[in-house]
């Protein structure tokens, strides 16, 4: 006996073609509408630059140590040898520092006012006894926050340090105390404070370390505008001038000077210059000064050297027009490059070392020719970032990609 078979019922057969077929249209549809993956991005270039040339020859001094750096360029340079040694009255510029820090001045205003009392007097004469610079002061006389940073930042008053130091921290030990607890926090591991006048020996830095307080110092406009004044009018003694004689000379407009036997000549020192059309301030400190009337010595070499920075300083290209900077794929591995749409130009010296900060758009999942894909800066301070752009388009992921990628 023949055996039957049940027939396939066509209209169960179309059915599951259909089923099929809406399947299928259901893969395709989702892989085509599925997010695609943002383009993956890699940095290729390096994360600094060197500019060409041999380092210029700095003036460095031929004896104790110096350092420079140059605000909005960047980089500290320093003599060979650098130790701690005592800096005189360099150490009153953290007094300042400090002062402004905690009782901001703002322009034309005076500030906090400091009433003389009689042991204020007693040691200014007893300061006075051992020769130390300080500034008449009368019972009932009341200095202003302003008049006592000019007296301490000018005619250089060892009395007025302390009291500023009194008066902001309740005594001079506790002042010392947030002296080198400022010092660390700015990273002057070689720094330490035993008073905030410097006349004590003990209280000794490198030329490294007070620059970086001179970077700081400077950024307070009531700090910047005192150590610029070439003189000034205080009570009983009238006028005063600075001991920084290099003030109103080719571009010079302070710190600090300082000196005595211990620490020789010392001078904290900025300089303006202008070079292509930009304003740039060179920062400088040499300590340890002897040839010479030690002022007159920390001086003349701090101007030699501030003078050969200013003379290094030109307009160099950091990175050519189409400097390669990233490279970016898409899911298929298809690559573009992407580089600067024009010179990044930047005032600087031959061989100065500097540091590339690239930052990078949001990436989608597709790239048009010449679409900006990051941006990039060359140097530390105030640099103007340049567009990088895409050399030619990616696309988004392929259907085919889409698909082996579906579950």
């Amino acid at each position: 006996m023949r055996e039957h078979r049940p027939r396939t019922s066509p209209r169960w057969a179309a059915a599951t073609a259909l089923a099929l077929v809406t399947l299928l249209v259901a893969v395709v549809l989702r892989a085509a509408t599925e997010a695609a993956p943002p383009l993956r991005v890699h940095l290729t270039l390096p994360s600094y630059v060197q500019l060409p040339g041999a380092t210029p020859a700095l003036a460095w001094p031929r004896a104790g140590e110096a350092a420079v750096a140059v605000q909005g360029v960047g980089g500290i340079a320093s003599s060979a040898k650098l130790a701690p040694v005592p800096i005189a009255s360099v150490a009153k510029v953290m007094t300042a520092y400090l002062t402004l820090l905690e009782h901001p001045l703002a322009p034309g205003a005076n500030g906090f006012t400091i009433a003389i009392t009689p042991a204020e007097v007693a040691e200014e004469e007893s300061r006075a006894a051992l020769l130390e610079s300080v500034l008449p002061v009368q019972t009932g006389e009341r200095l202003t926050e302003r008049q006592a940073l000019q007296a301490l930042l000018l005619p250089s008053a060892n009395n007025v340090a302390a009291l500023l130091a009194v008066h902001d921290a309740g005594t001079v030990a506790a002042f010392v105390t947030r002296m080198n607890a400022t010092a660390r926090a700015l990273h002057m591991i070689s720094t330490t404070y035993t008073d905030p006048s410097g006349f004590d020996d003990t209280t000794v830095s490198t030329a490294v370390d007070q620059l970086k307080l001179a970077r700081v110092a400077m950024r307070k406009p009531a700090f910047a505008a005192i150590v610029a004044q070439r003189s000034t009018t205080l009570p009983l003694v009238g006028a005063i001038a600075n001991y920084d004689a290099l003030l109103g000379h080719d571009g010079y407009t302070g710190i600090k000077t300082g000196s005595d036997r211990a620490a020789g000549g010392c001078f904290m020192f900025a300089k303006v210059v202008s070079i292509a059309g930009r304003r740039l301030t060179v920062l400088g400190v040499v300590l340890g000064q002897r040839e010479g009337p030690l002022v007159e010595a920390a001086l003349a070499s701090a101007q030699r050297l501030g003078d050969s920075v200013a003379a290094s300083l030109r307009l160099q290209t950091l990175l050519p027009a189409g400097t390669r900077v990233l490279s970016v794929s898409n899911a298929d591995g298809e690559h573009s490059a992407a580089a600067t749409a024009r010179g990044v130009k930047d005032v600087g010296w031959s061989g100065l070392r500097l540091p590339v900060h690239v930052t990078v758009l949001a990436p989608g999942a597709t790239l048009r020719a010449h679409q900006p894909v990051a941006d990039v800066t060359v140097g530390n301070y105030g640099a103007v970032p340049v567009t990088v752009v895409a050399a030619r388009a990616l696309g988004g992921p392929s259907l085919g990609w889409r698909l082996r990628h579906l579950l």
